[in-house]
């Protein structure tokens, strides 16, 4: 018995490196696709909102996809709008801060001298030009970053677009490549896990949204400048469980500490540390939770698992798959799929396309 399941785990094992592998290999295509499955759940619902309202089916997925353009783009605008426009006092104040840290360690407990201080950047100097190959590697790779970049986010679009108009099909071609026994385990659980997507998504964006208030609104009353493109780089790393606060975290201290010195910048790590404390002890437990039912053990596991595999992008997808995967296991575990039997499969009923209310769908024959 002990060889026989011996035998069986190492295939599975074999069959997880491979897909991962596979993963790694076409990340450039598998991550694109990822982030579009994400957005089409956060779009589903708003389009089948229009389309119950008997707009036509088209036009709710044109609006639905221009809506997410204009808010992303404004996001965005409004960060490098302020950015720019403070460009040259950020510079100034760079030098400022400095010239500030430069006199500090004359003059402070480690009284260090000129000489040593000349010294130090005089190393710091040269280990840059000896190491200057790999900033012109960096460079001269810029184009085709840029260009894997452009690529990622056409395909994304596309692949969202796709899966609104034809989500049937598709689903209903990934079911049908599993045994006919199979399919109706199959769909249970994909419309399970697509559940638990939607609502991962859903609540994401609320937190996200709280972080980047929180944060922002304790930025603007501290006299903080750049407070837009913090609150926007705050919303966008909450997306990344327990990384993104932090890093996000960080950077708004540090600016505190640059432009407004020790005293303000203490104050903006209480700020930062009580709404991080808000959201891992009320948000996370009682609304994350509820919608994705993911241990938080499970989530720093996983998130430091996708992490160490695929870097940010990992981190990112960790959550929601893990949170996906628990829900489709459990669903085929219950056995309640078995109630439907390998003969009633006639296609998926449930997931990506639903566009139309229950109440009016062609019975199933």
């Amino acid at each position: 018995m002990a060889g026989a399941w011996s035998w069986r785990m190492l295939v599975i094992g074999a069959v997880i490196a491979v897909f991962i592998f596979l993963v790694i290999q076409l990340r450039l295509i598998i991550i694109p696709l990822l982030i579009a499955v994400l957005i089409a759940a956060l779009l589903v619902p708003f389009v089948e909102l229009l389309v119950r309202h008997r707009w036509p089916r088209w036009l709710a997925i044109v609006v639905a996809m221009l809506a997410v353009l204009v808010v992303v783009g404004g996001l965005l605008y409004l960060a490098i709008w302020q950015v720019t426009r403070e460009g040259s006092a950020l510079s100034k104040q760079s030098v400022t801060a400095f010239n500030d840290f430069r006199s500090w360690l004359t003059t402070g407990p480690l009284g260090l001298s000129e000489s040593q201080i000349t010294d130090g950047l005089n190393q710091l100097f040269k280990s840059l030009q000896q190491d200057s190959q790999i900033f012109i590697t960096g460079a001269l790779s810029l184009g085709s970053t840029l260009g894997h970049v452009l690529t990622g986010v056409l395909l994304t679009l596309f692949s969202t677009l796709f899966i609104l108009i034809d989500g049937r099909s598709i689903w209903n071609w990934i079911v049908r490549i599993f045994p006919k026994r199979a399919r109706p385990a199959v769909d249970g659980a994909g419309q399970a896990g697509w559940t638990t997507l939607r609502n991962f998504v859903k609540v994401q964006i609320l937190v996200a949204s709280i972080d980047a208030l929180g944060i922002g609104l304790g930025a603007f009353f501290l006299g903080l400048p750049l407070v837009i493109p913090i609150a926007v780089l705050v919303f966008l790393g909450s997306f990344i469980p327990v990384v993104g606060a932090v890093v996000t975290g960080a950077l708004a201290v540090f600016i505190a500490l640059v432009y407004n010195g020790w005293v303000i910048a203490v104050i903006m790590l209480g700020v930062v540390l009580l709404v991080q404390q808000i959201e891992g002890h009320v948000l996370q437990p009682l609304i994350m939770g509820t919608a994705v039912k993911v241990h938080p053990l499970a989530v720093v596991l996983a998130v430091a698992a996708g992490s160490l595999l695929a870097g940010i992008p990992g981190a990112l997808f960790a959550v929601p798959f893990v949170a996906v995967l628990n829900v489709m296991v459990h669903y085929v575990s219950s056995g309640v799929w078995r109630n439907r039997g390998p003969g009633t499969y006639d296609g998926p009923q449930t997931v990506i396309w639903q566009t139309v209310p229950q109440a009016v769908r062609r019975p199933r024959s």
